[in-house]
């Protein structure tokens, strides 16, 4: 087999009609694509990290290393943290590729200590006082109308001049790609640090930084810290010298030799109809549950608001 990309859009397509849900999801996409560039050195500039990872919830099911899909851990509004102190973030609840990858290193998904590195050592001016947590919706008009201006307000708030991007399932790098055009639109300069090309490339953004690892790892291999800091460095290059919008860097770190793990990600075609079975009623039974938790979450929302 050749050593491409993994075609996503159309492997997502075959997969959920394959499973029987018939229309295929539609992801967001433009012609047009904002493009800022920093108005300062990246060494004087103040970069926040976006993340979609979770945080973990004790009460909430297993989340570990090699944890199966898991919707209760999901989270449905923006939430931000502390940038000065470690935080456990999991992607349990997203669909990573479970079989070629575990997610026991979250420097593959959350940057956060490299990124305080990088400040340490003057690759950048500062890191942000706060991280931000995008939601994995998939609703375009909640992503841009409810979650990118609130990503927007608050990196307005913390006076970043740059964002660095990190998703993890296809969803994920719909749901970053729309922020950083709200981003770029607001004079914030943006890089994606993603898996999925043809999606991210599809929406349309200014800067891609794109390792060719399964997804949940955009940050760089784990338990390979070198590789995290190099895939890093190279992000924060792409993010300091694009000339212009739809630039894609490609990591040169591979993930095998062997490019066969490319094979399995949601491809229908290696799939007998007894394990389509149990795919979709266990897609099912997480589609409950993500329902359920949305609609409390909705619930509280008015609640507070009517209160």
């Amino acid at each position: 087999m050749t050593d491409a990309p993994i075609p996503y859009l159309q492997r997502i397509r075959d997969y959920y009609s394959g499973l029987g849900y018939g229309a295929p999801y539609e992801f967001a996409h433009y012609a047009d694509v904002p493009f800022y560039r920093l108005a300062k050195p990246l060494a004087q500039s103040r970069v926040a990290l976006i993340t979609t990872a979770a945080p973990y919830q004790p009460d909430k099911g297993e989340q570990g290393p090699g944890a199966p899909y898991n919707s209760a851990a999901k989270f449905y509004t923006v939430y931000s943290g502390d940038s000065a102190k470690d935080h456990d973030l999991r992607i349990s609840h997203i669909a990573i590729d479970r079989k070629h990858t575990t997610a026991e290193d979250p420097g593959t998904y959350f940057p956060l200590p490299a990124l305080r590195e990088a400040a340490a050592h003057g690759l950048i001016g500062s890191l942000a006082p706060r991280f931000h947590g995008l939601p994995t919706n998939r609703s375009h008009r909640v992503t841009l109308e409810v979650d990118c201006k609130e990503i927007v307000a608050r990196c307005q708030e913390d006076g970043v001049d740059a964002a660095i991007l990190v998703p993890n399932c296809p969803v994920c790098h719909q749901s970053v790609s729309l922020a950083a055009r709200e981003l770029e639109k607001s004079s914030i300069a943006t890089v994606v640090m993603g898996c999925a090309k043809d999606i991210v490339e599809y929406v349309g953004v200014p800067r891609l930084f794109f390792s060719d690892f399964p997804l949940g790892n955009g940050a760089g291999k784990p338990n390979d810290k070198a590789s995290q800091i190099s895939t890093l460095e190279l992000a924060l290059r792409l993010l300091d010298s694009a000339q212009a919008a739809r630039t894609t860097v490609q990591n040169p770190l591979h993930w095998s030799d062997d490019p066969s793990w490319k094979i399995d990600y949601s491809n229908i075609a290696r799939l007998g109809a007894e394990e389509i079975r149990k795919r979709r009623e266990a897609f099912d039974r997480q589609k409950q549950i993500a329902r359920n938790l949305r609609e409390r979450t909705a619930d509280s929302a008015k609640k507070i608001v009517g209160h």
